[in-house]
């Protein structure tokens, strides 16, 4: 994931999109740009160091952590071609991640290691790989911070991103990828958080990841595409057990936004869904949470 987690204020963003996106379905809308400065950073993404200066009072730096908006100060653009293009490297980005709250992290990882899974059941180890490094590598270890005490367990990973360098295919490895999700799923459960304020979360983050993915009809960044697609699976399962007054319209649009993906895994296709179409459904998921 490019990490530059936009935070945007849950409302502002949901009515925002409503007003620009809807039109969106038909193909036409804003692109989700944060306007001059406005992108919190949670990697060295932003060019020339401006990442997390916030706007003029736009965006904070990671849901107001971070202080005073300069999440991660590193940056410069700069970060390599980290996950297959992915530009996860930067000084400032895991830093940042790290400064995120603990729910939100293991919801940021999951929506990798979905993608992840997803990618190498399909048969596509090259892209599964830099999904799954989230939880073992040395480069994602602030993300991590924390997990251990809630029972997490890097065998089944380490024992996964094994089998990708040795050219398994997932079916030999099934055993291992079921125990990495049941491992993920109980963090996940025992990490706790407001369901409705991570579903928040990871719409924004969708909508931004998606935007970048996403140019001109065409997917011009896969690992971003897959990104968004896992957000969305997550966020799902969040709302599975949600109790609210529109909590069944909102897990219908979380199907009809996951629709918008190859069915089964995220599979760059020719004709991606147009960016205003996954505005538009992530902005009507927004309305129907509590706010």
């Amino acid at each position: 994931m490019r990490s530059t987690v936009k935070v945007w204020t849950g409302l502002g963003l949901a009515t925002a999109l409503i007003g620009t996106s809807l039109a969106g379905c038909s193909g036409e809308a804003g692109e989700g740009e944060g306007g001059e400065g406005g992108e919190s950073a949670i990697a060295g993404e932003a060019g020339e160091g401006e990442a997390g200066e916030g706007g003029e009072g736009g965006e904070s730096a990671i849901a107001g952590e971070a202080g005073e908006g300069e999440a991660g100060e590193g940056g410069e653009g700069e970060g390599g071609e980290g996950e297959s293009g992915e530009g996860e490297g930067g000084e400032g980005g895991e830093d940042a991640i790290g400064a995120l709250p603990l729910p939100q992290r293991v919801a940021f990882m999951s929506g990798h290691v979905e993608a992840g899974l997803a990618l190498y059941r399909a048969g596509d180890s090259a892209a599964a790989a830099p999904h799954l490094l989230h939880p073992v590598s040395e480069t994602h270890a602030a993300e991590r911070a924390g997990l251990d005490e809630l029972g997490f367990d890097a065998a089944p990973f380490e024992a996964v991103s094994a089998a990708l360098e040795g050219g398994q295919p997932a079916e030999e490895v099934e055993p291992q990828l079921a125990a990495a999700e049941s491992n993920l799923d109980a963090v996940r459960s025992k990490a706790g958080g407001d369901p409705a304020e991570l579903i928040r979360f990871l719409m924004d983050t969708t909508v931004e990841e998606y935007t970048i993915a996403v140019n001109d009809g065409v997917v011009t960044d896969p690992g971003e595409y897959q990104d968004a697609w896992g957000f969305v699976v997550v966020a799902r399962d969040l709302a599975a057990d949600l109790e609210t007054p529109q909590a069944d319209q909102m897990r219908a649009d979380l199907e009809m936004l996951l629709g918008l993906w190859p069915e089964a895994a995220p599979i760059p296709p020719e004709d991606p869904a147009p960016v205003g179409q996954v505005s538009a459904l992530a902005s009507r998921v927004l309305l129907a949470l509590p706010q």
